[in-house]
């Protein structure tokens, strides 16, 4: 087992302590079984990341099983991109595995539980079902078909089967208590009738089991010793080793571990309410970087190193609660800021003409890429007599402290000379044209032969060789309104324009760069071209969380 050095989490206690006793044989066997009726999201990645994690730290197996269950759901786009994500963030599995595999052997623990008088045959409608189930305070009321003999349930348990009945006739409930304080232990469904077509079994079935039926026997199946999930499946954990005790084909079952999902603020991960939003045409598919998806953070410009360490900072707990948004970008920032070169970027452009400059004269000016990481070297800008600055960095009248370009102040642009705006050119309707400047020639690397200091830095963009690009600064997908619940944030996007530094024009798909003083962005995966290049902003360079001291 490696070592780790930070304290144990509950479950790796609870492992170490099954090893000691030897209950698995000193084996670790996880999984990650997700149902393809969506794309993961970040909160599929605490799980993605604890279960294949568990696996490499105890020499383990993790097994990737698709729970296809529920044929009038599943995609097979869904099963690529999931097998892609678990892939892209760092993992492999040791088999790739279906619920639907197992159907003949579940079918099997269904006819034993009703052997053994544990399972009945039900014609109820799911009306009266649900309304004999009771509440949590009122106990539930038995179906009048709950005490079927042996014989019958079997032989309409066989008709189901092979067809005799349409959707909802009957289900198949398992025999256990409707007094139970856990109404999931009255008496729950674990089949029911679906005349589709499954994308795996084709037309064989025309049942189809229960996730509560059907996962602690696929867990049983494939040898898996520790089932992790999350913690809604707490409630379900008596009805879990019910199945496994009662079928009793297994006799060193798994065992059930939950552990608290992933809340992040501001990000809604329903993938029922996602599907909705792509249904809807309010995002670019199920991709959109403003998606909580893992497809949507990776094309925004994530990394998995980012979200692996994201994911083993907050740790697993027992306990529900919501996670800054902030310290998943912080973990971003810290993997790209070593990482990427540097760009001149700027938005709502403002000309400056530098009227002392030679005309027709350009000249090549060094600078580094990446003032973290100097091996990441240098590259040469243009500089000349025409150029852009970001409309950030000029103000005609300036607030107090405002130590960037105004009327009669002198600035360093990066890399380049001291540089002193002496006039401001207006069009007819009061906008600014452009800003007539002056340029110290014996300042040239931005500093002062003369010690003459100057408390603003900006940088710019030459003009003639300057390449126009799409810049999309996104925000959250969603707000939260005063009754908690999310609705769309139609600024999300951010669309906005601005000119780079010549290089830009060779940016591929997935390339990411820092545009200097405004944030970490990638060149977008399915958007950029030869001939246009769009950015997505993947972090601004400032962050709100600020990580424990330890």
């Amino acid at each position: 087992m490696a070592e780790t050095t930070r304290p144990k989490n509950f479950i790796e206690n609870i492992i170490d302590e099954d090893n000691e006793k030897g209950t698995y044989g000193g084996e670790v066997y996880t999984r990650f079984p997700p149902e393809p009726n969506g794309f993961l999201h970040i909160g599929h990645a605490k799980s993605v990341c604890l279960n294949f994690g568990l696996a490499e730290e105890y020499g383990g197996k993790c097994n990737l099983r698709f729970d296809d269950t529920n044929p009038t759901k599943e995609n097979e786009v869904y099963v690529r991109q999931i097998k892609e994500d678990v892939k892209w963030l760092g993992f492999d599995w040791n088999k790739l595995c279906w619920a639907s595999d197992y159907f003949d052997k579940m079918y099997e623990a269904a006819e034993e539980l009703i052997r053994k008088g544990l399972a009945y045959v039900d014609d109820s409608t799911p009306e009266q079902i649900k309304e004999d189930r009771g509440t949590l305070t009122e106990p539930g009321k038995e179906s009048p078909y709950r005490n079927r003999s042996v014989d019958e349930n079997m032989k309409l348990f066989h008709e189901m089967k092979d067809g005799a009945y349409g959707d909802g006739e009957k289900v198949l409930r398992a025999k256990i208590d409707m007094s139970s304080p856990n109404l999931n232990m009255r008496d729950p469904i674990i089949y029911r009738i679906s005349h589709v077509t499954h994308h795996n079994t084709g037309d064989k079935w025309c049942i189809y089991p229960m996730y509560d039926f059907a996962h602690p026997i696929e867990d049983a199946i494939e040898g898996i010793t520790h089932s992790v999930c999350t913690l809604e499946f707490e409630d379900h954990r008596p009805l879990y080793n019910w199945v496994l005790e009662k079928v009793g084909f297994w006799p060193h079952p798994p065992k059930q571990i939950e552990f608290a999902r992933l809340n992040l603020t501001n990000t809604m991960t329903s993938k029922r309410k996602l599907k909705k939003l792509v249904d809807e045409g309010l995002v670019d598919g199920w991709d959109d970087p403003r998606m909580p998806t893992i497809a949507g953070i990776r094309r925004r410009g994530f990394t998995p190193a980012a979200i692996r360490a994201f994911c083993e900072e907050i740790g697993v707990s027992k306990s529900n609660s919501t996670v800054d948004v902030g310290m998943l970008e912080h973990f971003v920032r810290n993997d790209l800021q070593n990482q990427v070169v540097s760009r001149n970027v700027v938005e709502n452009p403002i000309k400056v003409i530098i009227t002392n400059y030679p005309e027709g004269q350009k000249e090549m000016l060094p600078v580094e890429n990446n003032r973290n990481n100097p091996d990441l070297g240098q590259r040469e800008i243009p500089f000349s007599r025409e150029l852009w600055i970001d409309g950030d960095d000029f103000m005609e009248v300036p607030v107090k402290k405002y130590f960037r370009l105004f009327p009669g102040n002198e600035v360093r642009f990066k890399g380049a000379y001291f540089v002193k705006c002496n006039e401001v050119i207006h069009n007819e309707d009061g906008s600014i044209k452009e800003l007539h400047c002056t340029y110290d020639p014996a300042t040239k690397g931005g500093n002062s032969s003369d010690g003459r200091k100057v408390k603003g830095t900006i940088h710019f963009v030459e003009a003639s060789t300057a390449v126009k690009i799409r810049i999309r600064n996104l925000e959250q997908l969603m707000n939260v309104d005063e009754n908690g619940d999310f609705i769309f944030n139609e600024a999300s996007m951010g669309d906005t324009w601005g000119y780079a530094e010549p290089s830009i024009a060779d940016a591929q798909p997935g390339e990411r760069f820092q545009f200097f003083r405004h944030g970490y962005y990638i060149a977008d995966s399915k958007l950029t071209t030869d001939s246009e290049k769009v950015f997505n902003r993947i972090a601004s360079l400032k962050s709100s969380w600020k990580p424990n001291k330890k």
